[in-house]
């Protein structure tokens, strides 16, 4: 059953401090996604630039997928206050490709008491190339299956390390399933056909992929109910991958033009929450 819900009933009363430059929308104070036993929320949260995902569990633990591009990290901490998020227990990163901002990700570990950072060889080869970094990283390989949260388990689907290739992640709660993909190389989704990905609920779409790098087959195969884009504008996208999504009757939601996008998830039943950006207020 697909409910759509408007913020408003999830506010309760607090502050943030919000800067200019950002997407915080100024007339939301606070977050409360409410989570009883057996549910879970992941939000893709809706930056100026890059991509990050929220994921949350009743247990109150937070765990945050990839920091977003090159903005200010104060956007993110921004978003991240709003959800009252007060501490990370990890962060993953999955992509090989973007830069790398090592500043950025150690004063998120520090103010978030960050307990592990998961990502791929390259990366962490990147995070561990100065003696003096002590934050603890742990790499993921294809195929690594990680319960992450009470009743959400990760799967690795592909791990690579060429150009347009990363960390592509399958998170399962109860019947759900969410496709985070990363990789868009055609070595990666032959790899991906192969492994018979069916039935998914959400499936966020690479956050820099190209015109003709998804094919119709990939989406057909996938036949996402779900599917996030972040940073790009619907007349910016390629048309195909639209129709193609259209086609199979996916709901598509844009962060920019949608906003920060909210799922919560039950153990049979999810409900979407749209939290609209400043600009769009």
């Amino acid at each position: 059953m697909r409910i759509l819900l408007m913020i408003l009933a999830l506010l309760i009363p607090s502050s943030v401090a919000v800067r200019a430059e950002t997407t915080l929308p100024t007339e939301v104070e606070k977050i409360d996604v409410k989570l009883a036993e057996h549910q879970a929320a992941v939000t893709f949260l809706g930056l100026t630039t890059g991509e990050a995902t929220l994921v949350q569990g009743p247990n109150g633990e937070n765990i945050l997928i990839n920091i977003g591009g090159q903005g200010e990290l104060s956007e993110l901490e921004g978003w991240l206050s709003l959800y009252n998020v007060k501490e990370l227990s990890t962060l993953i990163l999955t992509n090989n490709g973007e830069k790398i901002s090592i500043e950025k990700i150690g004063k998120l570990w520090k103010k978030y008491n960050i307990k592990e950072i998961v990502t791929t060889p390259e990366v962490s080869s990147l995070l561990t190339r100065e003696k003096s970094n002590q934050m603890p990283i742990t790499v993921w390989n294809e195929g690594t299956k990680k319960e992450i949260l009470p009743e959400m388990f990760a799967y690795v689907q592909f791990l690579g390390n060429q150009k347009n290739e990363g960390m592509d992640l399958m998170l399962r709660f109860f019947k759900h399933n969410l496709f985070l993909m990363t990789s868009f190389s055609q070595r990666a989704e032959q790899e991906l056909l192969a492994k018979n990905l069916e039935d998914i609920h959400v499936f966020k779409i690479p956050y820099t992929f190209t015109k003709d790098s998804l094919s119709d087959q990939l989406i057909q195969t996938l036949n996402p109910q779900i599917s996030i884009l972040f940073g790009a504008e619907e007349e910016q996208l390629d048309q195909d991958l639209l129709r193609d999504l259209q086609g199979i009757w996916s709901e598509v939601y844009f962060t920019k033009k949608h906003g920060t996008v909210t799922i919560k998830f039950t153990e049979s039943n999810y409900e979407i929450i749209t939290i609209p950006l400043k600009d769009a207020e």
